[in-house]
């Protein structure tokens, strides 16, 4: 198995890329060399893949866009319907070309995907098959809200019948504060995963970076 994190999340727009670039950052600070990848990102537009490059930022890394997002794709929507909408598909080769010149140049690589576990990559192949041929543990990504308890647990049940590892998981407070019903529904959450809780993101303002000690770090390389 590849060292390093697939980072996969219950939901869109949960936070992942602020959990991938926490955990780029805590890996960095551990003295390791860690590559990044955003293997299909759409709603991409003029500025290029934001994600991306967030995460080239946090691993400080040289490596060009085309490696690090191969498939940067305009339409905001699940990859293969992106991709048909530029009149082509998610080129599964360009992927795997850059994993391996990724995985040459770094010992460590965290890889972000497009949505959650399930989402499509192209008609036959999903998010969780892409992790499970990196042969990366997946780290999972819920929002803290209501609704997590079902999103997050069928994830998680998703990876078991795939057979993926699970690396654990981090909640993300990415909507700000909680009202107080969701407060209570976050501790349920808390209290199933029990061990396999790695960490909270507590809501951030704008620009500000968690804390390296968010992530349970310690846990995670072992």
């Amino acid at each position: 198995m590849s060292r390093g994190f697939f980072v996969t999340s219950t939901d869109t727009g949960v936070g992942k890329t602020v959990v991938a670039c926490a955990l780029v950052r805590a890996l960095r600070a551990r003295g390791l060399d860690v590559g990044v990848m955003k293997p299909c990102e759409t709603g991409v537009d003029g500025r290029g893949p934001l994600d991306a490059q967030a995460l080239r930022r946090a691993a400080e890394v040289g490596d060009s866009l085309d490696l690090v997002c191969p498939q940067p794709l305009a339409l905001p929507a699940a990859p293969p319907v992106a991709a048909a909408a530029e009149g082509g598909a998610v080129d599964l080769a360009a992927i795997r070309e850059a994993w391996v010149v990724l995985r040459e140049r770094h010992p460590w690589l965290v890889v972000e995907g497009a949505g959650g576990l399930r989402v499509p990559l192209t008609r036959e192949r999903d998010m969780a098959d892409l992790a499970g041929e990196l042969g990366l543990p997946v780290l999972v990504v819920a929002r803290a809200s209501l609704g997590t308890l079902n999103h997050t647990l069928l994830t998680l049940e998703a990876l078991g019948r795939r057979g993926l590892k699970l690396a654990g998981v981090v909640v993300s407070h990415a909507d700000g504060p909680l009202p107080e019903a969701a407060a209570q529904n976050l501790q349920a959450l808390r209290d199933a995963l029990g061990p396999d809780l790695r960490g909270e993101i507590l809501p951030l303002e704008p620009g500000e970076l968690p804390p390296l000690t968010a992530l349970d770090l310690e846990t995670l390389l072992a």
